[in-house]
Formats: C-alpha cells, structure tokens, sequence
C-alpha cells in the first residue's frame, strides 16, 4: 500500500479518504463506512460467550474511539439470543476513553445522543484519540440499553496501569488496553462496579507497538557490580 501521513487526527483522515471517494471512485474503509468490519468485531462476542459456557460476563470494558468493537459485541450477544445459544442477560457495556479526548463520555453523561467533535484531542492512547465517531449514536445506544456507562481516565492512571500489569500480571498491554484497567480501578472506587461482578477488559495490541520505557541506570561490566544494591 502507498501511506501517507496526515497533519490532523484520524477524523481529518476520514475527510479526506471521503473526499477521494466522491472525487476518484476510492473504497472506504474506514469505520463503519464499509459493511464487514462489524461483521468481523462480533467475533470478540461470539468467542467471549463460547469460553464463558454460552453465557456473559457482567460487565465488559472496552476501550472505545471508533467504536466498532463496542457495536460489534452488541450486535453478536443480540444474534446469540435469537438463534438459542443464550438467554437474554446482557453485559454492561463501558466505554472506556482518555480524559484528553472524551467525547462519548460528554455526550453520556448530558444525555445527548450524538458527540460533538473533541477539539484539541490528545491522549498517549492514540488507538483512542478519536475526536468524533461516525457511530456516536450506536455506541451511546448500547451503553444505554446495557445499564452501562462511559469513563475517562487520564494518561498518568493509563501509564501507572501499563506498568503494574507488566509487573504484576506479565501482560505487554497496550496503552488502550491499560486504559481499561485503569478504568476499572476507578470505577471499582467510585462503586460503578462490585468486587464481585464478572469483568472482561479488552486490549486491542500489544505494548510493543508503542516505545518502551527509556533504559537509563547502566551497569559497566568493567567495575565490580554491588549485586546486593541491585
């Protein structure tokens, strides 16, 4: 493929593959623009319920810009339903976004059912530096119907969440991933979320998509090494 970087966000990138569409005959396939990447997103549901015995956790955490995960895991629990494979329980649906780019959380908590465009967006979760969703409505919609609820959480919690699942866990997440944990942790201290509830988070990548953590104590294998210090 020929890429091409764009000085913008990834909702300018939209504007101008849209506009290629209209000009030159391009096929979109951005979010929600194109009929298969739901389709494929409810394979998160599909195989979350298999694992689970045909049933469903509590409470799902998701980090969410575009929001196709979150809609395509709707749409799956909906479909498993109707064909027998489960009863009518539902996860609560959170949607997990960063405090530098928060639209879908704005929206949730005034009751709106579309985002306006986050200006000035800015997260190290770039995965969920998404300033305006072509979706807004559906990702709001399941929130809803779900009883569940949309979080933010700023970048020093994602990082500090990053760093104790590596040591604590051995999960590389990536920050998007961390996000989520993060988001729990909140809402675990603010009483949105029992001990007790079943939880799945998600992580869409791995940490090694990001820079690691600067390496900056050295050791000279020249001097003696006071091991013990170490």
């Amino acid at each position: 493929a020929n890429v091409y970087r764009v000085n913008g966000l990834i909702d300018d990138c939209g504007k101008i593959v849209g506009e290629g569409k209209a000009k030159v005959g391009w096929f979109d396939t951005s979010t929600l623009k194109e009929p298969y990447r739901i389709e494929g997103k409810k394979t998160m549901g599909l195989e979350l319920a298999e694992q689970l015995g045909w049933d469903v956790p509590d409470a799902i955490f998701y980090p969410t810009g575009g929001g196709t995960g979150l809609i395509g895991m709707w749409k799956a629990f909906d479909e498993l339903e109707k064909i027998g494979f489960i009863g009518s329980k539902r996860p609560r649906m959170i949607a997990v976004q960063a405090a530098g780019c928060a639209p879908m959380v704005k929206a949730y908590e005034e009751g709106k059912e579309h985002a306006p465009r986050w200006e000035n967006a800015h997260t190290i979760a770039s995965g969920i530096r998404v300033p305006q969703a072509v979706g807004d409505f559906l990702i709001l919609r399941a929130v809803r119907e779900s009883s569940g609820f949309a979080i933010a959480v700023e970048d020093p919690a994602i990082e500090v969440a990053l760093d104790e699942m590596a040591r604590e866990e051995g999960f590389l997440l990536c920050p998007e991933g961390a996000a989520t944990y993060a988001a729990y942790k909140q809402a675990l201290a603010d009483g949105r979320v029992k001990k007790s509830d079943r939880v799945v988070l998600f992580n869409c990548a791995s940490g090694l998509k990001y820079p690691l953590p600067k390496i900056e104590k050295k050791l000279d294998r020249h001097e003696p090494i006071d091991y013990a210090a170490l």
